[in-house]
Formats: C-alpha cells, structure tokens, sequence
C-alpha cells in the first residue's frame, strides 16, 4: 500500500463539486462501480482499484490511477475517476472481481460519449484468476439460457453452468425495478469448444417445474426482421426487450407442468475428472445411493463416466447422476430433499427425466 498523508485521503465531494458541469473529456475517465459493499469509505475504494491495477500493471505504481470518488451510500454505488481516459477502459476490464465478498458491476457513465470518429473502446480481457465478468458481449460463443427457476440465485445459475467448463462471463438477468430474476440469462464459456457440449447437455432439461432452453443467443429467433440482422443486443440487468430486440425464444415458450416420473436426474455433483478415478468413483457411487436410499427403494443408479480411451464427450450423461425409484412418490420424495443440498461443495440441481429417457439412456 502506498503511504498518503492527511490530506492526500479521499473526501466526500462537495455539493459544489458534484453541481459541476461534466465533460465528455471527464466522462471518458469515469467509471460507475455498483454493487460496492456497504458503508464502504473512499480511502478503501481507491486503495482497492489502485492496489490492483498496479498489480496487474495496467497503471505505474509511481502514479496512482485513481484520482477522485463520489459514493452513493443510498443505492451502494460510486463513481470512480481515473488519471486518463485508457485507465478507465482498462478498468472496465475488472468487472465482477470481488471486493470484499461482492462482486462488483462496473460499467461506463449513462452519459459516457465515444472520442469523436470513433466507437466505444473495447475492455480488455484480464487474467484475473476467479474473475467472472457481469457483462456478456455478443459473439458467436454467447449463450442464451432460458427457462430458469426464478427462485434460482446468480450462484447456484453459475453452478449449474460451470459443471460443463469455466465460465469467461455471465448475466443472469433482473426486473429493473425488484431486482428478481426475469428466469433467463447469457452467458460465455471461456472454452468455446465447450459451447455446444453445455447447449447440447442442459437444453430442454426438465427443471423445477420448467424446461431449459439453451441455445447460442446467435441463432436466429428474431420476430420478423432481416434474417442477415446481426446478432441480439446486449441484454443489461436493468434494460427490458424493445420491439426491435431479439425475443428469448424461452419466454415464448409455454410452461408446462412438469409430471413427476420415478427417475430424477442430479446435475453439478460431480465432473468427469473426479469420476476418471476408480477408488473416488466408487465413492461417489456408494455415498449418492446410501443417501438416496433414505428416501425409498432405489431400483437402479447409473452414473456416467469415460473411460481412459475416451474422450470427455463420447459418453452421454457425464457429470449426471441418475437415480431410478420403485415408486413416483419416492423420486418426489427425493427430488424435494436433495434439490439446493450441498454436495462436495456444489449446490445440487435436481429434476426429473422420463423414463423412455432413461431406458433409452437419452441423457
């Protein structure tokens, strides 16, 4: 930490201050960080950023990059000035790191203008080990997930997600107004090659009493519109669909009640390195069906995995856990006590599959 005096620290900006006009130019330096933990001071805001951008060398340590903070204690956010214009947009480049166990929304000012001739410089990917960025930028690799639980939280989303690979960003989108989830989310893989693998493994999953819909956001679902159109706008946590957009193709989508089966699926208990091992596998398979005996006679489990000459993808199913009851009224037993349980220290998901599914091993 670098060492200031007293009158170096950082002060609550006058009325005055905050009534000065802005500038495109002073725009262009500042960022909006939301989701700030509460009651945090200035000092610590600005020693967080300038600590971490040094580290990361995006700004000399001679100079530190932050030059003045304005905080919102009411709405717990704050606007933070940079020395210049690029340090700004590689700050755009730290959002949802974590500070102080929360995960921080940074975006530029409502009234943020471009240079003149040019368009909104791009953030830049940072390597920042456990970094998992809020904003998901259209590409092909955008994933759109639909159909979601309203219930489910950003985690236990992510979760879900990340038991097919790491995740490079991710959206799950609010009501602008009560900030509760509107049931989809897009999202990115930090492996492309693992995009297909995650849309071909959760689509149409039954879950809670909802389908999944997962898909490329790419893929074309506009209502009318230009088949050449590009790609859907970047969808924010506070902005609803215009007309224009494109249309969630899981919102259009009737919701059916799910019918309870004699089979339940578990999904983000185990990866398929862990079951590449014998001794862990039989593990795994002895503690899931002790525990799932406690709730009825199990009448068959299977748990997938690959063998040493496969590939990750050649055997349906893995990752899954499926579990096989004598009686509907045992696998909604089941499904109720483990859905939300923890296992291995992941937040299990838990629904329901046919039972043609299961025979048929379409999993």
């Amino acid at each position: 930490h670098t060492h200031r005096n007293e009158n170096d620290h950082f002060r609550p900006s006058s009325r005055g201050e905050r009534e000065f006009p802005s500038t495109a130019l002073r725009q262009a330096r500042r960022l909006y960080v939301g989701n700030i933990p509460y009651e945090i001071d200035e000092d610590t805001i600005a020693s967080f950023f300038n600590d971490l951008m040094v580290r990361l060398n995006i700004a000399p340590p001679d100079e530190l990059p932050v030059q003045n903070i304005q905080i919102n204690q009411d709405k717990n956010y704050a606007f933070v000035e940079f020395r210049d214009a690029d340090q700004a947009t590689m700050g755009m480049g730290l959002d949802g790191v974590m500070f102080q166990g929360q995960k921080v929304k940074i975006r530029r000012p409502k009234d943020y203008i471009p240079p003149p001739g040019q368009s909104e410089p791009k953030p830049p990917v940072l390597n920042i080990p456990g970094l998992l960025s809020n904003s998901v930028p259209d590409s092909p690799d955008k994933v759109y997930v639909g159909g979601l639980p309203t219930y489910l939280t950003e985690v236990q989303v992510t979760e879900l997600l990340q038991a097919f690979g790491e995740l490079k960003s991710f959206n799950l989108v609010k009501d602008g107004t009560t900030m509760e989830s509107r049931g989809f989310a897009f999202c990115e893989y930090a492996d492309s090659n693992m995009t297909d693998i995650a849309c071909q493994g959760l689509n149409g999953m039954e879950l809670g009493d909802r389908h999944l819909v997962v898909q490329r956001a790419s893929i074309g679902s506009r209502v009318g519109g230009n088949p050449q159109d590009s790609g859907p706008a970047d969808y924010n946590a506070t902005r609803s669909y215009s007309q224009h957009s494109m249309v969630p193709p899981g919102t259009m989508l009737p919701t059916s009640q799910v019918e309870p089966t004699c089979v339940i699926q578990l999904l983000n208990m185990v990866t398929a390195t862990e079951l590449a091992d014998d001794a862990e596998y039989d593990d795994i398979v002895e503690d899931v069906r002790e525990e799932c005996g406690t709730y009825g006679t199990v009448a068959r489990m299977v748990v997938p995995r690959n063998t040493s000459d496969e590939s990750d993808t050649s055997v349906p199913g893995v990752g899954k856990i499926f579990v096989k009851y004598e009686r509907v009224e045992e696998a909604t037993a089941a499904l109720n006590a483990l859905a939300g349980r923890q296992f291995m220290g992941r937040t299990v998901i838990a629904s329901y599959i046919t039972d043609d599914d299961f025979a048929n091993q379409n999993y």
